[in-house]
């Protein structure tokens, strides 16, 4: 639901205004009327802007740093918070530079270690005596044996195909061989392994620098964040204020739920501020603030990745929330997989397991979790099991479960798309009413007309296959049904224009109906057929996997069987998890929606406050 507001209109004296704007910060319930205009130009809120989103980025960075519980220090207010945004990337930078480091290293004691440990003070005595140590590397099929009596060649070592080998010979002797000759280090591997140790020895003491700088100044940091995003609110108020009378009045603008009306309106009164009160209108672009149960509120995140609606809108979320559990449990298809779902919310929510993509949307995994469940058992699937054939379910089990033909197609694919019908027309006459509701009957006659030749006519449809109607009571209601509907549809569209343009644009939107409806219904058959590829993936890994098992069972045969099942069964909840997310947002975002008439163009309630 969305919380009905009131819209505010101030009118203060100047040298009152900021006592007014602090008063109003510390009421923390009022949404200032934007204006768009005047804000990319603002230089000093730009830059603001900029200090806060730097501030933001080092927050988050500083974080992941942190040990886990530590108690960090408390916020300075005398540090300079600039010094320190200053430091920070230096100390960062230098943690980079020493892995880069130790990663070029280690890179290097790989390519030496074939050469062995040698000592290059003792190559280079060599090589004043006259002899000069040459050394390369070739493929094995390209290393000429002749080489060894030519060059004095000597093959030091074989590795993955390829031959690396040394040549000795005196320093006036020149020679060319279809080999890549090789440059050593002046550090063996051996040595070179000794000043890895070290680098990680100074790795681990710049991280613990870094975790000290964390502890002492993330609290800084924070504060400072507070700080800006507050100064950003109040730079943004006094720009959405406009002057009045040379300057000597300001007039500000904003929103304030219902339920804080009077809290705002006593503090108004006690200090005199002149105000006026009134209902919003279409186009005062007024935010929107939801108010749903806990359930509802679970799901409120799906609606704002399409977009928050309107005021005056339908808050789609109550219709989302049912619907989207309905069809991601249909896509997933498995009991076993809603046990995993449900631990994994569990521990999600406990902290348990801290993943940073699943941050907070722990209840509502474990919610689908449960929905996964439930409608896995009466699909009669689990972990890719058919229980409908197995003998240790009982009867009186098997008997609820969802099996069998209708007319000769599986049952499950017309339950489907009995849903999605169900779920269009509940859209059609969500819109009907909310269209009527914000513009008035007039202006919705054709919605109300489609809608009643729909729903009229499969209703009629459903009470003649009952045998309910008889065939000529079947016969003049639908010709009823369809004379009003036509009416609505081709003639009072749009009250007031030409019939002629009433018609033709009734022919349009007949096309668009006829082929747009039949393609939204068809599209809730992915529910039947996700659930299905799911359920026999499942059980492929389960054959495969009792293949391995054998018919004589060992200790290998059982690993590689309880190996198969893990993999096999991980990886189809992850795919299934991932269709079972995606096809049900887009049966909400694209078939609901559209048939809805949401527009999802709403901003959230923000109100100025501390």
């Amino acid at each position: 639901m969305i919380t009905k507001m009131k819209k505010y209109t101030f009118l203060v004296f100047h040298k009152d205004y900021e006592r007014f704007l602090t008063q109003l910060r510390e009421a923390g319930v009022l949404h200032v009327s934007e204006k768009a205009e005047g804000l990319a130009e603002d230089e000093p809120l730009q830059n603001k802007i900029a200090f806060s989103q730097r501030l933001q980025k080092a927050v988050e960075e500083v974080k992941t740093l942190l040990p886990q519980s530590v108690r960090m220090s408390e916020a300075d207010s005398a540090c300079d918070v600039v010094a320190l945004l200053d430091e920070f990337p230096c100390l960062r930078s230098e943690k980079s530079r020493i892995e880069q480091v130790i990663a070029a290293t280690e890179k290097e004691i790989e390519r030496l270690r074939v050469w062995g440990d040698y000592s290059y003070a003792r190559i280079e005595e060599l090589r004043k005596e006259g002899y000069i140590l040459r050394y390369f590397c070739c493929p094995k099929s390209q290393y000429e044996p002749s080489w060894e009596s030519l060059y004095n060649a000597f093959i030091t070592a074989e590795k993955d195909g390829i031959v690396f080998f040394v040549t000795v010979n005196h320093d006036n002797e020149a020679f060319a061989i279809e080999a890549e000759e090789i440059k050593l280090n002046e550090h063996n591997s051996k040595q070179l392994q000794a000043d890895v140790e070290a680098l990680q020895g100074l790795l681990a003491a710049q991280q613990a620098k870094l975790e000290a700088w964390a502890i002492a100044h993330l609290s800084t940091l924070q504060a400072a964040e507070k700080q800006a995003l507050q100064d950003i609110d109040w730079t943004k108020v006094n720009l959405f204020t406009t002057s009045l009378v040379e300057n000597k009045l300001c007039l500000l603008e904003g929103f304030c739920p219902i339920e804080n009306v009077t809290a705002l309106n006593d503090m108004l009164d006690r200090e005199h501020i002149y105000y006026t009160a009134e209902e919003p209108v279409e186009s005062d672009n007024t935010p929107i603030k939801l108010r749903n149960n806990r359930f509802t509120r679970m799901f409120e995140c799906l609606t704002g990745m399409y977009g928050w609606p309107v005021y005056g809108e339908f808050d789609p979320t109550p219709i989302l929330a049912p619907f989207f559990l309905l069809f991601f449990a249909l896509c997933m298809g498995d009991a076993g997989y809603g046990i995993v779902l449900i631990l994994f919310g569990i521990l999600t929510t406990k902290k348990v397991l801290n993943i940073s993509m699943f941050e907070g949307l722990g209840p509502l995994i474990t919610t689908l979790g449960v929905g996964t469940l439930v409608v896995g058992f009466f699909l009669g699937t689990f972990f890719g099991i058919d229980l409908y054939t197995v003998s240790w379910v009982s009867d009186n089990l098997k008997s609820v479960m969802i099996k069998g033909n209708v007319m000769g197609y599986d049952i499950q694919m017309i339950m489907a798309l009995c849903i999605g019908v169900f779920h269009i027309c509940l859209a059609m006459t969500i819109k009907a009413v909310c269209y009527t509701q914000r513009f008035g009957f007039k202006q919705n006659i054709a919605t109300w007309g489609w809608l009643l030749l729909i729903l009229g006519g499969l209703i009629t449809a459903i009470l003649a296959v009952t045998k309910v109607f008889s065939p000529t009571i079947t016969k003049w209601v639908l010709i009823v049904v369809a004379s009003i509907s036509a009416l609505g549809i081709y003639i009072f569209n749009t009250p007031g224009r030409n019939p002629l343009i009433n018609i033709g644009a009734g022919l349009w939107d007949t096309y668009n109906m006829a082929t747009g409806i039949l393609g939204d219904v068809l599209s809730y058959i992915r529910l039947y057929a996700l659930g299905l590829a799911g359920g026999m993936l499942g059980g492929a890994f389960n054959s495969l996997g009792l293949m391995v098992l054998g018919s004589e069972p060992n200790v290998g045969t059982w690993i590689g069987f309880i190996v198969i099942l893990i993999i096999g069964h991980v990886l189809n909840i992850c795919m299934s998890a991932l269709g079972a997310f995606v096809h049900p947002l887009r049966l909400s975002f694209v078939e609901y929606f559209k048939n809805s008439g949401y527009e999802g163009k709403g901003h959230l309630y923000a109100p100025f406050k501390e």
